[in-house]
């Protein structure tokens, strides 16, 4: 009964799109929403505030994880989870955002939820690609890539295309990562949902390889799309790509306008994950303008951010949910053992007690041929 209301809730949000604010939908459902429904209905607002309000998104997920974890949920407790670490990673939170993850990762896999398993893994390797552990990270994206093809899911295949494509990048693979990124978009034009993000991407490509121009096209073009969805944090990535192209060519004032833009937005929505990159770029462009106090200062800022995310705390925490991971592996694979033990086991008593059971039947089969047979003989004489 339960899945029929979801199903129907799914169906109504679809209809009312047409006439209505999504968001204002979901809030009309979340008014008699209970239960499980409830739970789902904030886990949905959360993905549907995200880009524009991160603050209140991260309000909706914190009760759905309250109302989940009081029902009993697993599903949306897992959902929740890896809500809650989205938020804490553009916060630039790093540490407390995998150790959601992983608390996802573990529910997810005990139902098990291959959909689930594939989002979750592919946020884990967004972690550690931001810690440039580039091994860990190519691990979690192509076992989500390969999760998201079973499924059939084209908005989850571009959006684990796109992190490839990052990856391939940060490696200088420019030619491998140009690939994903251009078949990423093309999928999301082919599904009628235009993905800005790999067109930004492609501008970085452009911009590590010097050529500014070309960068710059592709970052207009991305901020232009970004921006008609209301899609804030992206436009905040954006507009720091296009203040650094801008300072490199020389054109100080551009850069200013768009760094300080950006900077205002990250702090305005909480999300410090773009800070180092708008910092160490305002510094850049006031010292190349001869403001040197304004430099120092903005360098001191950066030193500050860039300790905040990627600091030996945030490194040392990630390690030792590493660990635990790999206890919960090992744990994992004794239990599996334990358990082809005892199948095999069972075998062997079904086994002895089906041939236990034709012995036995066959004996008592011979048992009465006899005393027939006897009675027979006796009856001749």
């Amino acid at each position: 009964m339960l899945r029929i209301l979801i199903f129907l809730v799914v169906i109504t949000f679809a209809g009312l799109a047409y006439c209505q604010n999504p968001t204002d939908s979901l809030e009309n459902v979340l008014k008699k929403a209970k239960g499980e429904l409830k739970v789902k209905t904030l886990n949905e607002l959360f993905k549907a505030t995200l880009n524009n309000d991160p603050i209140k998104a991260a309000g909706f997920t914190k009760e759905a994880l309250t109302l989940a974890e009081e029902i009993d949920d697993p599903k949306g407790m897992a959902a929740s989870y890896n809500n809650l670490g989205v938020s804490y990673r553009n916060q630039g939170a790093l540490d407390k955002a995998l150790e959601y993850y992983y608390k996802s990762l573990k529910i997810y896999e005990k139902l098990p939820n291959k959909e689930g398993i594939a989002s979750t893994k592919n946020n884990i390797g967004t972690i550690y690609s931001y810690k440039k552990d580039y091994g860990q990270a190519l691990k979690y994206f192509e076992e989500s890539y390969k999760l998201f093809s079973e499924i059939g899911d084209p908005e989850k295949i571009i959006g684990a295309m796109n992190n490839l494509g990052n990856l391939h990048s940060d490696l200088q693979l420019h030619e491998q990562a140009l690939r994903f990124f251009t078949e990423a978009y093309q999928l999301s034009e082919k599904n009628k949902k235009l993905f800005p993000d790999a067109l930004n991407n492609i501008g970085n490509l452009y911009f590590r390889q010097g050529n500014y121009t070309k960068a710059t096209e592709y970052y207009q073009k991305a901020l232009e799309l970004a921006m008609s969805t209301n899609d804030k944090l992206l436009s905040i990535h954006i507009k720091a790509n296009i203040g650094e192209v801008y300072g490199k060519m020389g054109q100080s004032g551009k850069a200013q306008s768009y760094l300080e833009e950006a900077l205002a937005q990250s702090e305005e929505l909480q999300t410090h994950i773009y800070e180092p990159q708008i910092l160490r770029n305002l510094a850049s462009n006031y010292a190349s303008s001869g403001k040197m106090r304004e430099a120092y200062e903005s360098m001191k800022n950066y030193t500050a951010a860039l300790e905040k995310i990627y600091g030996e705390e945030s490194s040392r925490k990630i390690a030792q949910m590493e660990l635990a991971l790999n206890v919960l592996a090992k744990e994992k694979e004794i239990e599996a053992l334990k358990l082809d033990e005892e199948i095999t086991r069972l075998k062997l008593k079904n086994i002895t007690t089906i041939i236990t059971a034709v012995v036995l039947g066959l004996a008592a089969f011979l048992m009465g041929f006899n005393i027939y047979y006897t009675s027979r003989k006796s009856q001749r004489v």
